[in-house]
């Protein structure tokens, strides 16, 4: 299985690239301990992959995505999204390997 996005995490991952006028960072996600639930997922804008990283790159949207080996075990089969509502903005995570979350989606557990 692989790491998929959406066409509106695709063009917010594009924003902030443009924003922060690095045109080829690289969308890095992972899972660090903690959260409510036991597990968070966490997201950042990199410059390069680590040598080990798993790399996923979407051309066709302009996106490539870097998951530490650790991480893609917790996340593997996700889909990569962006939600903006009036309660919350921000990437979220549709994980198929998430028993539970928390009610504000940012931790999960296996």
């Amino acid at each position: 299985m692989a790491i998929t996005i959406s066409e509106a995490a695709a063009d917010r991952v594009r924003t902030l690239k443009k924003k922060r006028q690095t045109p080829d960072a690289i969308l890095r996600v992972g899972v660090r301990g903690g959260g409510c639930s036991g597990l968070s997922y966490h997201v950042d804008l990199v410059e390069a992959a680590e040598p080990k990283d798993k790399v996923f790159a979407f051309d066709e949207l302009g996106v490539t995505i870097a998951v530490d080996r650790k991480s893609y075990l917790f996340i593997n089969g996700s889909e990569l999204d962006f939600e903006k509502t009036m309660v919350k903005t921000g990437f979220v995570f549709r994980n198929p390997l998430s028993n539970r979350s928390c009610s504000c989606g940012d931790s999960f557990t296996l």
